[in-house]
C-alpha cells in the first residue's frame, strides 16, 4: 500500500515520529497496510460515505480507509503525538481527512459529520464496549450512523454476538442484537499487532436496523436485563423479584418459566416482559 499512497511503512513512520504505544491510552497499533485495507473494504462501500475512526494511531486503517475510497474520513484521536503522522496523510488525500486531537468520550461528533456515515475503527481497548453502548443507545433511533466496523478483544466481539444457553450471553449480546445485525468477520492474533496484546481479537460488523428487531420499552428492557444479568445463577422469580409480588404472573405471562435463568431467555422474550413490566 505504501506503493499505492506513496506514504512510509507504518514502521518507519512509527519509528519517525517516537510513537511508542502507551498502555494507559489503550494501544495496540495495527501494522500490516494489508490487514488493514482488508477491514476498511469489511466496512462495505464507502465512496458515498463519511467514516468515523476512533484512535487511529498512527494512521494504518486511516490509510486503508481512504485508500478504499471513503468520501470524508473524521479521524479523532487523543495521543497528540499522534497528530503529526495523521497530518502527513491529510496532505496526500487533500479535503478528504478531518483530524481532531480530543477524546472520543467527549466530542458531538454530528457536526462533524455529513450522512450517510459509516463508523470503522480499531478502538482503545479501555473505551470501545463504552463507545458501542453509546452508539446502540441514541436518545432518537435510527442513529447517525448505518454501520459498525470494530475491532474489540475476541471475547467482547463474542459477548456481542452471543446467543442464549452460551457463556458469553449478557446484556451486551441483547443490546446489539435488538436494533443491529451484528456479526464477526475477522479474528485476528496477538502477534499482529504491535505491542502483541494477551489476548486476540476481532473485528464486528453490526448492521443498524431501521427499527428495533421486537417491540420493547429500552428504559425497562434495561432494568430488567440489569437484574436478570446481574445474578444471571439466580431463577428469575428470585433476581426479579423486586420488580413487583406479582413478577412470577407476569413471566408465566410472556412465555417465561419462573425458575428459568437469564442465560436461558431469549431477546423477543426479555422485550415482550418489557412491555408488560411497563404495564
Amino acid at each position: 500500500m505504501a506503493m499505492i499512497d506513496g506514504l512510509p511503512p507504518l514502521r518507519e513512520v512509527i519509528r519517525a515520529h517516537d510513537l511508542v504505544a502507551k498502555r494507559q491510552l489503550g494501544q495496540n497499533f495495527l501494522l500490516d497496510l494489508n490487514l488493514t485495507a482488508k477491514i476498511a473494504r469489511l466496512a462495505g462501500d464507502l465512496t458515498a460515505c463519511d467514516v468515523l475512526e476512533i484512535g487511529p494511531g498512527p494512521g494504518g486503517l486511516t490509510r486503508g480507509l481512504l485508500v478504499e475510497g471513503a468520501r470524508r474520513v473524521l479521524a479523532i484521536e487523543k495521543d497528540p503525538r499522534c497528530i503529526a503522522a495523521l497530518d502527513e496523510i491529510a496532505a496526500i488525500y487533500p479535503g478528504r481527512l478531518s483530524i481532531l486531537n480530543a477524546d472520543a468520550l467527549q466530542v458531538d461528533v454530528g457536526q462533524h459529520l455529513t450522512s450517510p456515515v459509516r463508523v470503522v475503527a480499531n478502538l482503545p481497548y479501555n473505551i470501545g464496549t463504552e463507545l458501542l453502548i453509546r452508539w446502540l443507545t441514541p436518545q432518537v433511533w435510527p442513529p447517525f450512523w448505518q454501520s459498525l466496523t470494530l475491532m474489540f478483544q475476541k471475547e467482547v466481539a463474542e459477548r456481542i454476538v452471543a446467543k442464549p444457553r452460551t457463556e458469553h450471553y449478557g446484556r451486551l449480546a441483547l443490546l446489539a442484537q435488538w436494533r443491529t445485525d451484528p456479526k464477526i468477520v475477522m479474528t485476528l492474533p496477538p502477534e499482529a499487532f504491535t505491542p502483541a496484546p494477551k489476548v486476540h481479537s476481532a473485528v464486528v460488523h453490526l448492521t443498524r436496523l431501521d427499527q428495533p428487531r421486537y417491540p420493547a420499552d429500552e428504559a425497562m428492557l434495561a432494568r430488567v436485563t440489569t437484574m436478570a444479568f446481574g445474578q444471571r445463577r439466580k431463577m428469575l422469580r428470585s433476581s426479579l423479584k423486586g420488580m413487583g409480588p406479582d413478577i412470577e404472573a407476569k413471566l408465566v405471562s410472556v412465555g417465561i418459566e419462573p425458575t428459568a435463568r437469564a442465560e436461558e431467555i431469549d431477546l423477543a422474550r426479555f422485550c415482550a416482559l418489557s412491555l408488560v413490566l411497563r404495564g
